[in-house]
């Protein structure tokens, strides 16, 4: 298991990948590893026929093509790893190609239900009301990740510039604006965690116990407040990111300016909201057609 560990190094601190990447990445490559144990194959033996044998196992255990193409991505990385580390027999996965498959439009809330979801959280003034209605209405106005979210401090909100600055993936810092909505809730909560915050707690959103909420904790609240206001129930926290980003298309924001937002390395990335909703495309009909 050595390698493992010192591979979770690597892509941590010179790959600069995010915790849920990493984690990821590690939970496939000692699936691998397990794999080659079974079948007593020293990893320096391992050729392109056992990496068949194990991708093709994978398929059998129903996993999706996403999943098949995120295990390749996993591996074609922990290669690159083992040859920079000049290890003997290291494979190169340069031929392995990824699966083919349709990319499905991010699920989004239309403003409409956004409105819904805000105004489910609008009454009450205990902490947890409070901490939950400034969660949802900074990541509405930010598109921030979830990650984002739980890791930022209560010194990252720069209240004279109305900005919070955000630590996205590979470590890059990246400014937000914050709209009047998200600011007042803010400030409401602050109220409220400074009674509940641990001396030493730098943590801008808190638990019971007083220190940072959990990724998990987080997305769990956030799950319970989209149910709670009766809304898709596929919907989940990544689904205000792709309101956020699919909202300011909606209205006109170019497409450069969303991809800064969100913290997109690449334009294709963002390229996937620029969907049009059939309410809008109905819209643009009755508008510009003659005979509407």
């Amino acid at each position: 298991m050595g390698y493992l560990s010192d591979f979770a190094t690597y892509v941590t601190q010179q790959k600069h990948l995010a915790p849920l990447t990493v984690k990821g990445y590690c939970g496939d490559v000692r699936d691998f590893l397990h794999f080659l144990r079974e079948h007593r194959v020293p990893l320096e033996k391992c050729n392109h026929a056992v990496l068949r044998s194990y991708l093709g196992r994978v398929l059998e255990c129903g996993c999706s093509k996403t999943t098949l193409a995120r295990r390749i991505a996993s591996l074609r990385c922990f290669f690159r790893y083992l040859t920079e580390q000049h290890v003997s027999g290291a494979l190169s996965l340069s031929s392995v190609r990824s699966p083919r498959f349709r990319k499905r439009l991010p699920l989004f809330l239309e403003e409409r239900e956004m409105n819904k979801l805000l105004a489910a959280v609008e009454h009450g003034d205990d902490f947890y009301t409070c901490r939950d209605r400034a969660v949802l209405e900074l990541l509405y106005a930010t598109g921030m990740r979830i990650a984002e979210l739980v890791a930022l401090d209560v010194s990252d909100i720069r209240w004279s510039e109305e900005v919070v600055k955000v630590c996205g993936k590979r470590s890059k810092e990246r400014l937000l604006p914050l709209g009047r909505y998200a600011l007042r809730s803010l400030r409401r909560y602050l109220e409220l965690r400074s009674t509940r915050a641990e001396p030493d707690e730098q943590a801008l959103f808190l638990n019971r116990w007083g220190r940072r909420m959990s990724d998990r904790g987080m997305r769990k609240r956030i799950k319970l407040q989209l149910e709670r206001a009766n809304l898709d129930p596929r919907a989940s926290a990544h689904t205000l990111r792709h309101s956020f980003a699919t909202h300011l298309v909606n209205r006109g924001a170019d497409l450069r300016s969303v991809q800064e937002l969100l913290g997109h390395e690449r334009l294709a990335t963002t390229q996937v909201y620029t969907h049009v909703t059939p309410r809008r495309l109905k819209e643009v009909y009755q508008r510009a057609h003659p005979r509407a």
